[in-house]
């Protein structure tokens, strides 16, 4: 279960990719990737959600860091 967006920020690559964890606990953990290179990583506890809404959790979440940084850079654009 999760996510993967790639898109071009001039020559480079922009990689976001979302990926569910069962152990320890549920989680999903949001990678940026420029260039191959690891930026950021995002973490989100999921062990309260109930099963039935996982896939909406992490869509939803992947989407609002998804708009977070393509905001970021437009305003570095400007």
């Amino acid at each position: 279960m999760g996510r993967l967006d790639a898109f071009d920020v001039g020559p480079k690559k922009l990689t976001v990719q979302t990926e569910f964890f069962a152990r320890p606990n549920w989680r999903i953990e949001t990678k940026v990737y420029l260039a191959g290179a690891l930026k950021k990583v995002y973490n989100e506890d999921l062990s309260a959600t109930p099963e039935d809404e996982l896939q909406r959790t992490i869509d939803t979440f992947h989407r609002a860091k998804m708009d977070e940084i393509v905001t970021g850079l437009r305003k570095r654009q400007q």
